[in-house]
């Protein structure tokens, strides 16, 4: 792709040609379907295509990361992933302390953050509301049996986002912040 002029990005057996043109994409196309057809290889049909990726609906998956509009996002299929791991370790019917719990989350959302903090920023104030809403039900079902999702303005009050900073709950927004801070 080099000595065809075209800039190749590349992970494993993962890539993308990256092109000005979409006339220049679809020549890139055809050469990387002709070089793989002579190794005996196939490209896969359903992550093959030519997009720009600049446009709404014309982007693409790469490494986790939804490129699309001019922006980096994470995917969907990433995002349910970790809502689902948080959820587990945030059932409500866990009886450890808040304290156990934090310390439980942080390492795998830290992990999770050192990957994604190039996405774009509104991710990660959505996932902190996310977790923070998780806790408050939590919390809220140990200390009155109580029900719902934590959403309430009362249980806001009473556990604001200070309540769980507290616990040294990892924040990604400001995370993220701190990240974006020339050094």
């Amino acid at each position: 792709m080099m000595q065809a002029g075209y800039t190749m990005v590349r992970y494993a057996d993962d890539f993308v040609i990256l092109c000005p043109t979409q006339k220049d994409a679809e020549n890139a196309l055809e050469l990387a379907l002709q070089w793989v057809k002579d190794k005996g290889l196939t490209l896969h049909p359903d992550k093959t295509h030519v997009g720009n990726s600049t446009e709404k609906g014309q982007g693409f998956d790469f490494l986790e990361y939804r490129f699309e509009a001019g922006k980096r996002w994470v995917r969907k299929k990433s995002l349910k992933a970790l809502k689902d791991k948080i959820r587990s370790k945030t059932r409500r019917s866990r009886g450890d302390s808040m304290e156990t719990i934090v310390k439980d989350l942080n390492p795998m959302l830290k992990g999770w953050f050192n990957y994604f903090k190039h996405a774009n920023k509104w991710t990660f104030s959505m996932i902190d509301r996310f977790i923070r809403r998780r806790l408050r039900s939590l919390r809220n079902k140990q200390s009155r049996g109580g029900s719902g999702f934590g959403r309430t303005y009362k249980l806001h009050k009473q556990m604001p986002n200070t309540y769980f900073a507290g616990y040294g709950l990892f924040t990604m927004k400001e995370a993220h912040i701190r990240a974006c801070q020339s050094r």
